[in-house]
């Protein structure tokens, strides 16, 4: 499925929106849910050290200590308070941490104790499970704002973590868009000094493949193009050396007295030059009409009167080969507009090709039919056919199907280039099917007249 530079660029965005909103609600959420335990078990541990101090300061000792509530349980359950409170003397005077009242408090449990002063005295000490100690064992209780101002740190880092991610993720996303411009822009370079035959790597189905894909169809047909004007430049000098060289050779054999002035020495000479004539002509032709400067006189036609004419324009050619011309077209076919004289020129290189390559006894039909919005006008035959590679190239400059036939006997190779442009220029198209064996069709269609 095709999908558009926008929709991946709106995505990718949308993805590190998320990502970043989703690591920073994450992290925000981890460390504030931690720092608000920690400030809670603060808060008790100071109403637990403010309980106990009131308490020494109104009895003058820890006496019954154990039979009061302290630290929001209750008597019975002292086994199960994660604290304990012990004199001086290291005596437990209330019970925890699967300690008794009146036990001997462990000397290392001593040293992590939390000191109760009284009037700026040591009274006693508390006692706190490990889960409830502060780095190092030491009780820190923390004041009210510094519950803030870790909840505002661990946001802050949060935020600059998730700002990291989404800016790793927005280089690798921006990485992936940039290359292939990167390469596009190198090969366009290389085109611009010269070098044609240059492929980029197409790397996904949006813009930028379609791109890519547009630039190695354009270099493509850039190297096509060169290579063709290449061979069309040395295919018109060899076309025109050959009748020059026959004229300046009957020419000066002529002015040496090596051959007599007669007529069929003339003749030669004649055909050559008007060989020649034509040649130039078809060039001069087709230059006008591929650079669409061919004038064309159009108005509406029927697509019958233009096939009769061809048939009658051949019909003697045809019976000297003894090939059947014929034409088959409905009389309500809708008339096209078309510039008969043109399109004349067009029909006869098609009949002309058809009669060349038919063998006597052979058939050419030339046909007619309405094709939805169009009138498509075919002349068949049942010559030896074309095959794949040839049907590829029989539209093109001096191209000839049979490499065997003699230049002046097969043409200039220009009739079916020139053909196409013409019918180019009727805002037609030109076509050819065909298999070795079964002879050839070529269609033309012509839109109908608004």
């Amino acid at each position: 499925m095709i999908r558009s530079l926008v929709f991946k660029l709106s995505m990718a965005f949308l993805l590190v929106s998320l990502v970043g909103i989703a690591l920073v609600a994450f992290f925000a959420g981890r460390v504030s849910s931690s720092e608000f335990n920690t400030f809670a078990e603060a808060q008790s541990d100071s109403a637990l050290m403010t309980q106990l101090v009131n308490y020494y300061e109104a009895t003058g000792s820890w006496d019954n200590l154990d039979r009061i509530g302290i630290g929001g349980v209750g008597p019975e359950n002292g086994r199960s308070r994660q604290f304990l409170v012990a004199d001086t003397q290291g005596n437990v005077v209330l019970g925890g941490l699967t300690q008794q009242v009146g036990d001997r408090v462990p000397r290392g449990w001593l040293n992590q104790g939390v000191p109760i002063e009284v009037d700026g005295q040591t009274v006693g000490l508390v006692v706190f499970s490990e889960t409830r100690m502060r780095g190092g064992g030491m009780m820190q209780q923390p004041p009210r704002t510094d519950f803030s101002t870790r909840v505002n740190r661990a946001i802050f880092l949060a935020a600059l973590g998730a700002t990291a991610v989404s800016l790793l993720i927005g280089v690798v996303l921006a990485r992936s868009l940039t290359k292939p411009l990167q390469e596009i822009t190198q090969a366009t370079q290389a085109v611009a000094q010269g070098d044609l035959a240059q492929q980029v790597p197409v790397r996904s189905d949006d813009e930028l493949g379609q791109l890519a894909t547009s630039f190695n169809q354009m270099s493509a047909d850039l190297a096509k193009s060169r290579d063709l004007r290449r061979q069309m430049t040395a295919d018109i000098a060899h076309d025109l050396r050959t009748p020059l060289s026959l004229i300046l050779g009957h020419a000066e054999a002529l002015s040496d007295g090596v051959l007599p002035p007669t007529p069929e020495t003339f003749d030669v000479i004649h055909d050559e030059a008007r060989r020649l004539n034509r040649l130039v002509e078809d060039l001069r032709l087709l230059s006008l009409a591929e650079a669409g400067e061919l004038p064309l006189a159009q108005r509406l036609v029927p697509p019958q009167s233009l096939l009769e004419r061809a048939v009658v324009a051949h019909a003697p050619a045809a019976q000297q080969k003894r090939i059947a011309l014929g034409f088959d077209a409905p009389s309500n076919l809708p008339d096209v507009l078309v510039d008969p004289d043109r399109m004349a020129q067009v029909l006869d290189n098609l009949v002309g090709n058809a009669l060349r390559y038919t063998p006597e006894n052979g058939r050419i039909q030339l046909k007619a039919r309405q094709v939805g919005t169009a009138v498509q006008l075919q002349v068949e035959d049942s010559g030896p056919g074309m095959d794949a590679a040839e049907l590829a190239h029989v539209f093109d400059r001096f191209y000839r199907g049979d490499k065997s036939r003699q230049r002046h006997e097969g043409g200039s190779g220009l009739g079916l280039a020139i053909a196409r442009s013409i019918v180019g220029g009727h805002n037609g198209r030109i076509w050819a099917e065909s298999a070795p064996g079964q002879g050839a069709t070529f269609i033309i269609e012509l839109p109908l007249a608004r």
